[in-house]
C-alpha cells in the first residue's frame, strides 16, 4: 500500500531534478533559523508551511500534461493581465508602492502569476508559428512582453519587473532571436540610458549611485550594501558558524531573513558554504537545460528553457545585488530566503519542468 501510494506521488517527479531541490529548501530552512535570530522555532514553522504549499502546487502541476498546460497558457495572460490592470486602478497601497489587490479575504500580488502567465504564453504563440518564424512574431512577442512589464513597472517594482521581462526574454531568444537584432537592441538601449535615467523614480537613481559608491551614505542608502559585505567577507574560508555570526545575530545586517539573507549563510559558513550553495544551483539549472535539449517540442522546449534561466536570473541577481557589484532591487535568493510567494511561483515553474521531463509524449495542439 505505502509503495503504491510512493509511486503514484512519485511517477511525474523527475528524480536528479528533485533530490538538488530538496537539499535547497533544507539549506534554506536552516540559515532562515539561523536569520531569525535562533529564538524561536516561528518562523521556521512558516517558511515549512511555505514549502508544504509550493511542493503540493509542484506536484499538481507536474501531473498537468504539457498539451494542458499549453491551453492554459492564454487564459491566464488574460487574467493576469486584467488583474495588473485592476492593481493599476483599485489596488492597495503599501509604503508609496500600489503592488496589491485586496479581495476581501486575503491579498493578491497579480505580479507573481505574470512570471509564470508570461514565458506561458509567449512558448504558446511561438508554438503556434514555429512553421516559420517571422520579425514580425517577434514584434508581437514582444509586445505582449512589454504590457505585463510596463504596468509592474508604474507599480513600483522594478525588482518583479525585471524577473518578468527575463522570463519572456529567454523565450524571445530561445525561439531563435538574430544576434544581429540583439546587438540593435543593446546599441539602442545603451543610447536610452539618459532617458531611462530621467524616467527612475528618485530611490531607483539613488540606489544606482549608491552601488558605485555606498560609503557616500553609510548610514542610509548605503548600509545594506556595506553591512552585507563585511559579514560575507568576515565569514573568510569555513565561516564562523551556525549561529555564531556577529554581524547577523547582532541585527546589523538588514533584511536578514529575506532580500540580504546571502549575507548570514556567508558569515556562517563561508566561502565553503556558498560554494555548496552554487554548486546546488548549478545542478538545477544544468538539469532544467538538460530537460529544455530534450524537449520534444517547440512549447516544451521554450518553457523549460524560460523556466531555467530565469532560475539562474533570481540567483544571479540576488547574489550580484548582496555582494555588491548589482543595485539593490528586492529580489530574493531562491528557494533560501524566507517568503512564500516567490517560492510558489518558483516551484510551480518546477512543476512546469517536470511535467516536460516525465510526459514523454506531446499531442500537438
Amino acid at each position: 500500500m505505502i509503495s503504491r501510494l510512493f509511486d503514484v506521488i512519485s511517477r511525474r517527479i523527475d528524480g536528479p531534478l528533485m533530490v538538488a531541490l530538496v537539499l535547497t529548501l533544507a539549506l534554506g530552512l536552516t540559515v532562515v533559523y539561523s536569520a531569525s535570530g535562533g529564538a524561536s522555532f516561528d518562523r521556521v514553522l512558516g517558511q515549512g508551511r511555505n514549502i508544504a504549499l509550493a511542493a503540493g502546487a509542484l506536484w499538481l502541476v507536474a501531473n498537468i500534461p504539457p498539451q494542458a498546460l499549453m491551453r492554459l497558457a492564454v487564459p491566464a495572460y488574460a487574467v493576469g493581465l486584467a488583474l495588473l490592470v485592476a492593481v493599476a486602478l483599485f489596488g492597495e497601497v503599501r509604503n508609496g508602492a500600489r503592488r496589491w489587490l485586496n479581495l476581501g479575504f486575503t491579498t493578491l500580488q497579480p505580479s507573481e502569476i505574470m512570471k509564470i502567465a508570461v514565458p506561458l504564453v509567449l512558448a504558446w504563440y511561438f508554438h503556434r508559428h514555429q512553421e516559420g518564424i517571422r520579425l514580425r512574431d517577434y514584434a508581437v512577442a514582444a509586445i505582449l512582453l512589454a504590457l505585463p512589464v510596463g504596468l509592474v513597472v508604474r507599480q513600483p517594482d522594478l525588482g518583479t519587473a525585471l524577473l518578468i521581462f527575463a522570463s519572456g526574454f529567454f523565450v524571445i531568444f530561445l525561439a531563435g532571436l538574430s544576434w544581429k537584432v540583439l546587438a540593435g537592441l543593446f546599441v539602442a538601449g545603451a543610447t536610452s540610458l539618459p532617458f531611462l535615467w530621467g524616467m527612475l523614480h528618485d530611490y531607483q537613481r539613488q540606489r544606482v549611485l549608491t552601488l558605485l559608491d555606498p560609503s557616500e551614505d553609510p548610514l542610509g542608502a548605503g548600509y545594506h550594501i556595506i553591512q552585507a559585505t563585511i559579514a560575507i567577507g568576515s565569514g573568510g574560508v569555513l565561516g564562523k558558524g551556525w549561529l555564531n555570526g556577529t554581524q547577523a545575530q547582532l541585527d546589523f545586517v538588514p533584511e536578514r531573513s529575506t532580500d540580504f539573507i546571502l549575507a548570514v549563510f556567508g558569515e556562517e559558513f563561508g566561502l565553503a558554504g556558498n560554494l555548496v550553495l552554487v554548486t546546488l544551483y548549478v545542478l538545477i539549472v544544468a538539469r532544467g537545460l538538460m530537460i529544455a535539449a530534450n524537449a520534444s517540442t517547440t512549447f516544451a522546449r521554450l518553457m523549460a528553457g524560460a523556466v531555467t534561466l530565469t532560475f539562474f536570473t533570481y540567483a544571479f541577481v540576488n547574489m550580484g545585488m548582496v555582494s555588491g557589484i548589482l543595485p539593490v532591487v528586492g529580489v530574493p535568493l531562491p528557494m533560501v530566503s524566507y517568503g512564500g510567494t516567490a517560492l510558489l511561483s518558483m516551484l510551480v515553474g518546477f512543476g512546469i519542468l517536470m511535467s516536460i521531463a516525465t510526459h514523454k509524449q506531446l499531442v500537438s495542439s
